[in-house]
C-alpha cells in the first residue's frame, strides 16, 4: 500500500514477495498427428480441420472412429485396406507369394490405403500421453484396381491441400512440440516435397516444434537401389529449418492389426469369386472350399462374415497363407508415430536431453530392409547436404533398435544432434512463457534482478537433473540482464529488456572409441 493512499489512522499491513517468480517447464513431447480418420465429430460437432488435443486412444476413438456396433452389420472395420493378387510372368516385382507354380503380386488399392489410424496406436504403445490430432477429413472412395507391382504407392484420396491446410491449424497452437504426417508418403514426390518442405519453414517460424519425417521408398526397399529414394528423400527438404527435422528409415513391420482385423472382404475388392479361383481351381476342386464360398455368396445363409473366415482359414492352408501375407503388408507402417511415443518415454524417465537412441520400438517386429553397419554410413553422414537419415536396425541377439539420433543439419556443430535442438526448444520456450509475466514491468534494476533469478533457478534445476554440462552451475549456464551487460541505455530509452542466456548442452555419445594397447611386463 502507497503511504499517500493512508487517509485515516489505523495499523495497515503490507505484504511483500520474497521469492521471485517460478518457470514452469513446457512439455516437450506432445505429438500433432496431421491426417484422414475414419470421421471426425463428436456430439453433434464437427472437428475436421479442428486441432483437438487428447490425452489416450480411448479420446482418439471417441472422436475420431466409427461407432464400435453397425447395428445392421454388427462390427464395423475402422481401417479396411483392400489388396489384390496379380499373377506375375518373368521376374516378381514388389511383394510377391508363391502359391503352386505361379508367383504372385501383392499389390494394394491405393485408394484405400491410410496409415494413421494404425499410427496413433503405435504412438500410445509405446508410451506417448497428450497429443493433438487434425483430421483433414475421411476416407475416400476406392479405385478398385491394384497398384502396379512394386511401384510408390500414392493414394488419391491423400491431398496435398489438405494436409496443408491441416498444418495450417497448427499455428494457433503454441503447446505441440512435434509435427508428425504418417500419409506424407502417400503423395507424390514433388507433394511430399511441398508438405515437408512447408513443415520445417513453419516450426522455423514457431520456434516450439520439430517435425518427424518418414522416407518415400521405406516400405518396400530395393537391397540394390535404396539409396535412390534417401537422395530423393535429401533433394526434396530444401534447406530451410534442417535443424528442425529429424528422418527415420526404414519402415517397420508391427503387430497392430490382428488376424481377426482381416478376413475376404479385405480381398479383391470384396469379390468372392476372384478369390474362389484360388482356393478352388478347377484343376484342383475343394468341396469344402467350395460350400464356405456357397455360404459367402448366399446372403441367406445366416452365417456371419467372421465366421465364414473362419471356416476358410480352417480349411484351406492357400487362404491361411494368403491372409499370412496380407497382414503383414498392412502391419508395415512408416516409424515416426513409433519414434514420437519413444520420445515421450524417453523424457519421462530421463529428460528432453536424453537421445531418443539405442532403445525398441515396441511392437516391432521385422524391417522390410536390415542395414548394416556400412550401409549407415551414408545414411548418418552425407559430406554434400549433411543431411542426416537415423537408421533402424536390426542386431543379432538384441533385436530392432533406433540407431540414430540427428537432425538433417547434419553438418552443424550447433545443431547436428536431435536431444540438442530439443532441449533448446524446451528452455527457449520455459523461459519466453515465464518472462511474458514481466510485460510492462518497469524496466529497472529490480525487474532484471528478478528476471535473472527467476532463469537461473530453473536453469540450475535443468543441470541438476542432467541437462546441463559443467561441475558447477557456473560452468553449466549464465544469465545476464542489466545495462551494461545485455543492454545499452538506448535499449532501456526504447522499451527493450534484453536477456542473455548462454547454456551448455549436454551432447550425446555418438562415436565411442576405446584405445587399446599392449605394454612390457612390469616384473
Amino acid at each position: 500500500m502507497i503511504g499517500s493512499n493512508i487517509k485515516t489512522p489505523g495499523v495497515y499491513v503490507n505484504e511483500i514477495n520474497a521469492f521471485p517468480n517460478s518457470i514452469q517447464p513446457v512439455p516437450t513431447a506432445v505429438p500433432a498427428f496431421i491426417g484422414y480418420t475414419p470421421q471426425a465429430s463428436y456430439q453433434g460437432q464437427s472437428y475436421t480441420n479442428v486441432p483437438l488435443k487428447i490425452t489416450s486412444f480411448a479420446d482418439f476413438q471417441a472422436v475420431y472412429c466409427y461407432p464400435t456396433q453397425k447395428p445392421s452389420s454388427g462390427t464395423l472395420k475402422q481401417y479396411s485396406p483392400q489388396y489384390y493378387l496379380s499373377p506375375q510372368n518373368g521376374a516378381s516385382k514388389g511383394n510377391c507369394i508363391q502359391l503352386g507354380t505361379t508367383s504372385y503380386a501383392i499389390c494394394p488399392d491405393p485408394a484405400t490405403i491410410y496409415y494413421l489410424y494404425n499410427s496413433i496406436q503405435l504412438f500410445y504403445m509405446n508410451g506417448g500421453g497428450d497429443a493433438y490430432i487434425v483430421s483433414v477429413g475421411s476416407y475416400g472412395e476406392p479405385s478398385n484396381k491394384p497398384a502396379l507391382p512394386g511401384a510408390h504407392i500414392v493414394n488419391p484420396n491423400v491431398i496435398l491441400a489438405d494436409l496443408l491446410r491441416g498444418l495450417e491449424e497448427l499455428k494457433k497452437e503454441s503447446e505441440p512440440t512435434m509435427y508428425i504426417c504418417p500419409e506424407a508418403t502417400l503423395l507424390s514426390v514433388a507433394d511430399n516435397a511441398s508438405l515437408m518442405q512447408a513443415m520445417l519453414l513453419q516450426c522455423t517460424e514457431m520456434q516450439t516444434a520439430i517435425s518427424v519425417f518418414d522416407i518415400i521408398g521405406g516400405n518396400d526397399p530395393d537391397p540394390n537401389t535404396y539409396m535412390d529414394d534417401i537422395a530423393t528423400f535429401r533433394n526434396s527438404t530444401g534447406n530451410t529449418g534442417l535443424n528442425y527435422g529429424t528422418a527415420y528409415y526404414p519402415f517397420i513391420g508391427t503387430t497392430i492389426m490382428q488376424s481377426q482385423d482381416l478376413d475376404y472382404t479385405n480381398l479383391f475388392g470384396g469379390d468372392v469369386s476372384q478369390l474362389a479361383q484360388l482356393l478352388n481351381p478347377p484343376s484342383q476342386p475343394d468341396s469344402s472350399v467350395q460350400a464356405i464360398i456357397g455360404n459367402i455368396q448366399n446372403p441367406t445363409s445366416g452365417l456371419t462374415v467372421s465366421q465364414n473366415n473362419n471356416a476358410l482359414l480352417t480349411v484351406s492352408t492357400t487362404y491361411s497363407i494368403i491372409m499370412q501375407h496380407i497382414l503383414a503388408q498392412v502391419n508395415l507402417l512408416p516409424p515416426s508415430a513409433g519414434m514420437a511415443g519413444v520420445m515421450a518415454a524417453t523424457d519421462r524417465e530421463t529428460g528432453v536431453w536424453q537421445a531418443p537412441a539405442n532403445t525398441s520400438i515396441i511392437g516391432t517386429v521385422s524391417l522390410p530392409i536390415r542395414l548394416t553397419e556400412t550401409q549407415q554410413v551414408s545414411l548418418n553422414i552425407d559430406a554434400l547436404s549433411g543431411k542426416s537419415v537415423n537408421a533402424i536396425r536390426f542386431f543379432n541377439g538384441i533385436g530392432i533398435l533406433v540407431w540414430g539420433a540427428r537432425t538433417l543439419d547434419g553438418n552443424s556443430l550447433d545443431w547436428r544432434y536431435l536431444p540438442v535442438r530439443r532441449t533448446m526448444i524446451f528452455i527457449e520456450q520455459s523461459c519466453k512463457q515465464a518472462a511474458s509475466a514481466y510485460a510492462f514491468s518497469p524496466n529497472t534494476k529490480n525487474t532484471w534482478e528478478a528476471v535473472k533469478a527467476m532463469i537461473s533457478s530453473f536453469l540450475t534445476g535443468v543441470w541438476k537433473q542432467g541437462g546441463l554440462q559443467g561441475a558447477t552451475p557456473a560452468e553449466a549456464f549464465s544469465v545476464s540482464c542489466g545495462l551494461g551487460s545485455s543492454m545499452t541505455a538506448d535499449d532501456v530509452l526504447d522499451g527493450y529488456m534484453r536477456v542473455t542466456i548462454m547454456v551448455a548442452i549436454v551432447h550425446p555419445a555418438e562415436f565411442i572409441v576405446i584405445t587399446i594397447q599392449q605394454q612390457m611386463a612390469a616384473s
